[in-house]
């Protein structure tokens, strides 16, 4: 089992710069409090750092990602 990240939307992007909006929808999160899985990796972390203002992040196993 490969280790993930559960990002959950928490803050509207409403009134902040759209390139942070990108980022949310790089991540692939629409809406407040939706949830997505994603790998653990060094992009997907500096992707997070950029609007850690907005988001919930916690660790998890994920089973069957490549």
């Amino acid at each position: 089992m490969d280790k993930g990240l559960r990002i959950t939307l928490r803050k509207s992007k409403i009134g902040y710069p759209a390139r942070q909006a990108q980022v949310l929808a790089g991540l692939g999160l629409r809406r407040i409090n939706h949830v997505v899985v994603r790998a653990d990796t060094r992009i997907i972390r500096g992707m997070i750092r950029k609007v850690a203002h907005l988001v919930d992040v916690q660790q998890v196993e994920s089973e069957g990602r490549e």
